[in-house]
């Protein structure tokens, strides 16, 4: 005796329509910009990536109708383009705000306080991972590494960098940018829409005056050992222990022997357990300033 699959509690449903097209005045736009992208590949394959970047800025996230336009024009399968979207978390499947505010939560920004700020701010906006708040202004995730451990914590919107964030910065930082207040990254180009970064990612020139020669690079923490291996700072020293430590160095007699203060010149380089640094501000108005120690 056989069941049948509605007997069985299964229901197979019926097939997605395909689907809807951009209009044509859309895809004409589309298609131009596609060849551009295109012509820069040897196989038109490789231009799927920045291709989806492309309809990501479309719409604000990749939808079926952008996979489709892309298994159009570069004929594969919306099974191939559909596999390539899925995989990459840069791609959006789902409506998202204006600003994609992705905080780091991997082991050293979670330590340095990366956790908190997370917590924070979905408490703040009202919104769990992945949300997004209710004027679509901003989605908030957590990211698993923004490679900027040298300026832990951190978060990025729109994949710009804010460094040596607190909850209390970070609070003002989505506050501001949905009140839509100038809001300046620590380093790198102004800060635009989703949209335009999604542009910006499929290979388009940030037409903005000055963004492109606001770029900039990695910050002064991350060069450090670039700079050492060039030999353009002095080398590394061994700092002796202070009079009266446990572990002081003693002269002959076993007296505790005195070498001084060590005070670094201007070429070492300060970790945050040398000194407190002043951080970049995210907001001119609003210094993020060094994070206070547990129980400050």
């Amino acid at each position: 005796m056989t069941t049948s699959s509605s007997e069985r509690g299964v229901s197979l449903g019926m097939p997605e329509l395909p689907a809807p097209a951009y209009p044509d005045d859309v895809r004409a736009r589309l298609e131009t910009d596609a060849r551009e992208i295109i012509a820069r590949y040897p196989d038109s394959r490789s231009a799927l990536l920045p291709l989806l970047h492309l309809v990501q800025a479309e719409e604000g996230h990749v939808t079926r109708t952008g996979m489709q336009f892309c298994a159009d024009v570069l004929e594969l399968t919306t099974a191939e383009v559909t596999a390539v979207a899925t995989f990459y978390t840069m791609y959006r499947r789902k409506p998202s705000g204006d600003y994609q505010v992705g905080v780091c939560t991997n082991t050293l920004c979670a330590v340095m306080g990366g956790d908190a700020i997370f917590t924070e701010l979905q408490e703040h906006l009202g919104v769990g991972n992945g949300e997004t708040t209710d004027d679509g202004k901003v989605t908030l995730e957590h990211i698993e590494c923004n490679a900027a451990c040298d300026f832990a914590p951190v978060v990025m919107v729109n994949w710009e960098f804010f460094d040596n964030q607190t909850p209390a910065t970070a609070k003002r930082l989505v506050d501001d940018l949905r009140a839509g207040r100038p809001v300046e990254p620590t380093r790198g180009a102004p800060l635009c829409t989703f949209k335009e970064t999604a542009r910006i990612l499929a290979g388009f020139p940030d037409e903005r005056p000055g963004a492109v020669e606001a770029s900039g690079g990695a910050g002064p923490a991350s060069l450090v050992g670039l700079r050492l291996a060039r030999g353009e700072t002095a080398p590394a020293r061994v700092v002796h222990p202070r009079e009266g430590r446990e572990g002081a160095s003693q002269d002959r007699d076993g007296a505790p022997q005195d070498r001084g203060a060590h005070e670094p010149s201007p070429s070492e380089h300060l970790s945050s357990h040398d000194a407190p640094q002043d951080t970049s501000a995210s907001d001119p108005a609003h210094p993020a300033g060094p994070a206070a120690e547990e129980g400050e």
